[in-house]
């Protein structure tokens, strides 16, 4: 019985022929092969929001060749990926090979394995027309915003320019942080120590407050009173306080969850994370990775315990289930190795990233980490100091892996307290115990604002408030990139002034399209489309309708908006006019503001306040063709004989 495979890519087809006899022809659409043109809307919004597909450029020779295969075969299995867009885009193939809509040719699998493929291909299903119907919806929807609102923005901003259902909404909130940032006001406040000796042991003590409390140190008449109070008095033990801490292990990866530790751990871009994920998913060594579920299979289970028992002792296993996030789609597994038992063959990004995921899987699978922390305090003239102390009793899970931090937020209460997840062996106290002070200071401090988004928080902000998708998160970042509203200093995001000013307009004009809560709710009607709780056109015409209207009413009054143009003293050698800062695709570049009369541009050499830790010349910021920013000194002129060869991807550090 002669029978075709269709996926997606190439890779993935190899793959699965491997683990299929010689009955099977496996090849691959390259991914979609129809979809809406880009020359008009599409959509039919008179017509239930009928679409209208086109074949997409390049592709009529792919549909052409799959037909040509397709012709004689008994069987027929659509196996593209295991979402909604795969589910669509065996929709559109079950259509142009006029496959039956009853007829069982769907097969779907979480992971690239011998047994998964055979498991998949024993129990085929129909196209699941509410996948479908969501993907469409999806689709629209963000057709409907951009084919509306981006040539709106063409014409009152600048060409170029577009809006996005949900790109909109992650500038908002990276232009909102800037406006955190510009509006904070810094505090100053004041931490105080003692260092004090038992024996021979020097412990570093910190002020907390009195007996009655905490105390925030807040300004320096405050603190010198305090000093002047208990410097070279009597530190007195008066409580002790030993407890046992025990500390779980994260779960296995979601999508979001490893594109920030990807980034965290490996420097990873959102990007770069899902394009390694994808070469693994489909050579068969991780399962599939656009998923925010943390759910593992019985089989994924045994897996795991028979490594972890058999390298590190039984005492290491503990069986556990990790409680899903509300909304989370559960169709599919977390993301983790496929199997244990084969050494992956891999490029230097392939191995990290799988290692990443290989670590935190069976972590998951760890006993708890177990503290032995104490709490001592002292007393001086009634004020209180404390003292921490925590040791690593068992190491569990943290024998294998440690999960990374995001930049702490900078904004710290007053009299912050050291995290206890630290290390630290004291020696052994009695209350009572009299301890003499060897130092005693207070260090003056001020607030400091949130920190800018990096690629892996932004991501974490948008899965908190709900928006976007496992799927959406990476090409969301990129476009907005791309569209020059937002560049990166260092691994920070930043607003561009042609970002603020889109955002304004939206704000100003259609607050819904970038707010939070409305594109947080769009995405859970999506969800109950997906599960046939929700019909979808008439979903659609909900939005639809007060959009279109709001629309009609503004599109008129809006007047037309400048982009600020920081001017420079440089002086255009063609018409004399001062030259000012624009964004290129790569990055800023000194044009003429008499543009189009006079054309003249510039490379715009943009500093930064740090001299070079080689000569002391001036630091350049130059951008790769990605506009991945990177650090070179002005004298360095790429040659032999450069007076300095000093160039960087990190930012260099004041001395």
């Amino acid at each position: 019985m002669a029978k075709l495979v269709i996926v997606e890519s190439p890779s993935k087809a190899k793959t699965i022929k491997k683990y299929l006899g010689g009955d099977y022809e496996v090849i691959a659409s390259q991914g979609h092969v129809v979809d809406l043109p880009s020359s008009k809307l599409a959509v039919d919004v008179d017509n239930d929001f009928k679409p209208e597909y086109k074949t997409m450029k390049g592709k009529a020779g792919i549909i052409k060749e799959i037909k040509d295969h397709a012709k004689g075969k008994d069987v027929v299995y659509l196996a593209t990926d295991p979402d909604r867009e795969g589910e669509a885009i065996a929709w559109h193939l079950k259509n142009l090979l006029n496959i039956d809509d009853n007829e069982k040719c769907r097969i779907e699998f979480n992971e690239i394995t011998k047994n998964a493929v055979k498991k998949a291909v024993e129990k085929p299903r129909t196209v699941n027309q509410a996948l479908v119907d969501a993907q469409q919806a999806r689709r629209i929807l963000d057709r409907i915003v951009g084919y509306k609102l981006s040539p709106l923005l063409w014409k009152k901003v600048k060409k170029g320019t577009s809006a996005g259902r949900v790109q909109s909404v992650a500038l908002k909130i990276i232009v909102d942080r800037e406006r955190e940032i510009r509006n904070f006001k810094p505090e100053e406040y004041f931490l105080m120590y003692a260092k004090l000796q038992k024996e021979n042991d020097v412990i570093l003590a910190k002020f907390y407050g009195d007996k009655n409390g905490r105390i925030d140190l807040k300004d320096k008449a405050q603190v010198d009173s305090i000093i002047k109070k208990i410097d070279n008095k009597q530190y007195k033990v008066i409580d002790i306080k030993k407890s046992e801490r025990r500390k779980n292990p994260p779960a296995p990866f979601t999508t979001s969850s490893l594109q920030q530790e990807a980034s965290r751990k490996l420097g990873f871009g959102v990007k770069k994370t899902m394009m390694v994920a994808q070469k693994l998913y489909e050579a068969g060594y991780i399962t599939y990775m656009r998923t925010d579920s943390t759910r593992l299979s019985d089989d994924a289970k045994k897996m795991a315990k028979e490594y972890i028992t058999d390298k590190f002792g039984k005492n290491y296993y503990l069986n556990r289930e990790f409680k899903a996030k509300e909304n989370a789609q559960d169709a599919h597994e977390a993301i983790r190795p496929s199997h244990l038992d084969v050494e992956p063959e891999l490029g230097r990004d392939e191995e990290k990233l799988y290692n990443l995921i290989l670590n935190r899987f069976l972590a998951s699978q760890m006993s708890v980490a177990v503290y032995d922390t104490t709490r001592i305090k002292v007393d001086i003239e009634d004020y209180i100091f404390h003292i921490n102390g925590s040791t690593i009793k068992f190491d569990g899970f943290m024998k294998l892996y440690i999960e990374g931090k995001d930049d702490k937020n900078k904004s710290r209460t007053e009299n912050e307290e050291d995290d206890d997840d630290e290390e630290r062996v004291l020696p052994e106290f009695e209350i009572g115990d009299i301890l003499e002070q060897k130092e005693l200071k207070a260090d003056k401090k001020t607030t400091e604002p949130p920190a800018r988004y990096t690629e892996a928080s932004l991501v974490k902000a948008m899965e908190e408030k709900g928006v976007g998708r496992p799927s959406t998160y990476a090409p969301t970042i990129s476009t907005i990139e791309e569209r020059l509203y937002i560049e990166k200093e260092g691994r920070y995001l930043k607003p561009t002034d042609l970002g603020e000013v889109v955002n304004k307009l939206l704000e100003d004009n259609f607050k819904d399209i970038v707010d939070v809560k409305f594109t947080a709710d769009m995405e859970n009607k999506l969800d109950k489309v997906a599960e046939s709780k929700q019909n979808y056109v008439e979903m659609l015409r909900n939005f639809y309708e007060p959009f279109n209207k709001n629309l009609l009413e503004v599109q008129d009054k809006i007047e037309k908006v400048k982009v600020p143009e920081q001017e420079t003293d440089v002086v255009c050698e063609k018409c004399g006019r001062k030259m000012v800062i624009k964004q290129g695709r790569f990055g800023k570049f000194l044009a003429c503001p008499g543009y189009p009369e006079c054309q003249n541009i510039k490379p715009y050499n943009e500093t930064i306040d740090v001299p070079c830790p080689d000569c002391g010349g001036k630091v350049l910021i130059k951008h790769t063709k990605t506009r991945r920013p990177f650090y070179v000194c002005e004298n360095n002129t790429n040659s032999e004989d450069s007076k300095c060869h000093y160039i960087s991807w990190t930012k260099p550090k004041k001395k």
